[in-house]
């Protein structure tokens, strides 16, 4: 989960982690439901990282590490560790 969640591509962050990533798309569909989509590199376990979040309130990450986390926005929430682990 990064400190930002509006950047322009090409841009660089930091995230909650102390990871480097690159903006590689970034932006909002006609619903108003945010994605984007960060590269961490070749040495990250999953360098094509993603997240989005929906209007109602539910968000899902796919993380550098492998790990995936979804929210439905009521409560519900469902982690998957990185494979192997």
């Amino acid at each position: 989960m990064s400190s930002s969640n509006s950047r322009s591509v090409g841009s660089t962050g930091t995230d909650n982690h102390g990871a480097q990533y690159t903006i590689k798309s970034s932006g909002e569909n006609t619903q108003g439901n945010h994605y984007c989509a960060r590269d961490y590199g070749s040495a990250a376990a999953n360098n094509n990282a993603y997240h989005y979040s929906n209007t109602n309130g539910s968000y899902y990450y796919n993380n550098s590490n492998g790990s995936t986390y979804y929210n439905n926005g009521n409560g519900g929430a469902r982690y998957n560790p990185p494979s192997g682990k």
